[in-house]
């Protein structure tokens, strides 16, 4: 009920107690998580999967050869991507310690998954890894359908490429984008197996649904882990509504 949310205990003694998921500071703490990761992680991979689409849509050999080798980091299960990775960043026997010594980039081993200072970046970048080829594959099939004869056009203009992108074919590829943009966000709110696996029981990156599997399944709280559920679902339905409505963006991919 309600009382999961926010409750005031009056004891004997005359002592108020508030207690409550909106009141908890772990559970703050894990949306402050989830916020920070999803706005880093769909930034980053949406300028690289521009870059990614941008370079894929042009004429070179071998571009289908590239075009699926791209795609394999997003074909990988998350689970199997979590503990490649899990196994590199190991700070006894991982090869990315390694290479950083050789190279003179750090001098002693860092227990990068387990780090307060590292934990939520090695988050990232294995996301970001896997995830940017999902975004550059939209946007690639966005620029495919862009009329040829308004790029020629442009460029007979004396529009130099970057004048291309900024005033042509960034607008016309704006609404796919902000859909795929929306997606991203959405997959990044909910974010759950990448972390629990890589960066299990670490408070500097527990997500929402971390936080609502670890008090339904660990601490056998299921009232206070369906809360919180409930709460994540909430969220994420509302940032769609006000992402739908800032992008201007109608269902049917239109502005």
């Amino acid at each position: 009920g309600l009382a999961n949310y926010v409750s005031v205990l009056r004891m004997p003694s005359g002592r108020v107690i508030h207690d409550g998921l909106l009141l908890d500071p772990v559970w703050w703490r894990a949306v402050w998580n989830t916020v920070r990761f999803a706005m880093v992680s769909v930034t980053c991979e949406t300028i690289l999967g521009m870059v990614v689409a941008l370079v894929l849509n042009a004429e070179f050999p071998g571009r289908g050869i590239v075009r699926a080798a791209i795609l394999i980091p997003w074909a990988i299960p998350t689970i199997v991507s979590a503990k490649m990775w899990q196994w590199m960043l190991n700070d006894q026997f991982g090869i990315i310690n390694v290479v950083l010594i050789n190279l003179g980039l750090i001098d002693t081993k860092i227990a990068w998954t387990a780090s307060a200072d590292t934990a939520m970046a090695a988050v990232l970048i294995v996301d970001i890894w896997k995830t940017t080829p999902f975004m550059a594959l939209l946007i690639l099939a966005a620029l495919q359908l862009l009329p040829r004869e308004i790029i020629e056009v442009a460029r007979l203009d004396g529009a130099n490429p970057w004048q291309i992108f900024w005033r042509v074919t960034l607008p016309l590829i704006r609404p796919a984008v902000m859909v795929a943009v929306i997606f991203r966000a959405l997959d990044a709110l909910r974010i759950f197996d990448l972390i629990y696996v890589l960066t299990p029981n670490n408070a500097h990156t527990k997500s929402m649904s971390v936080f609502a599997r670890e008090n339904l399944f660990e601490f056998d709280k299921f009232a206070y882990g369906s809360a919180a559920s409930t709460l994540l679902f909430l969220v994420l339905a509302l940032l769609t509504i006000l992402t739908i409505r800032v992008g201007r963006i109608s269902l049917e991919g239109g502005r």
